[in-house]
């Protein structure tokens, strides 16, 4: 039987994407991306804590991201997660672990990131719909 790898993600972006072209003029964008869990501990004290994920997105989906996506923005991420090693230049073993997106959708602005249109959605360059929490698919 085989197996399933699927990620799905709300966070807020810790940075700027950065898009880079590889040989062949293929698009690569990455960003970190925060998800935060909030609990109480034993004592009733609120906890939380926040994972950082290293998001990958290719070609056109990297193109939009660089052109629609800015730090703070919330937003919903789908893809798989994928492991690489390489060794560095001092010759030592280098591993990272990244989720490669597939689709992103913006939920939410942060008011110094951008501009509203007056119909209360979001300036984008591209036929991806704002997604409201009652449109995700949990």
């Amino acid at each position: 039987m085989a197996g399933v790898n699927k990620v799905i993600l709300i966070g807020n972006l810790g940075k700027d994407p950065e898009l880079k072209y590889l040989e062949g003029n293929i698009a690569r964008v990455s960003f970190s991306l925060a998800t935060t869990e909030a609990y109480k501990d034993k004592s009733g004290n609120r906890i939380e804590h926040t994972e950082w994920h290293n998001i990958v997105m290719w070609r056109t989906n990297a193109e939009n991201a660089e052109k629609m996506l800015k730090k703070g923005m919330q937003i919903y991420v789908e893809g798989k997660i994928q492991s690489r090693q390489w060794n560095d230049k001092e010759g030592q073993k280098r591993q990272v672990t990244e989720i490669m997106a597939d689709t992103f959708r913006i939920l939410q602005k942060r008011e110094n990131t951008g501009s509203q249109n007056p119909q209360g959605g979001f300036d984008t360059d591209t036929n991806f719909d704002d997604m409201s929490s009652k449109d995700l698919p949990f």
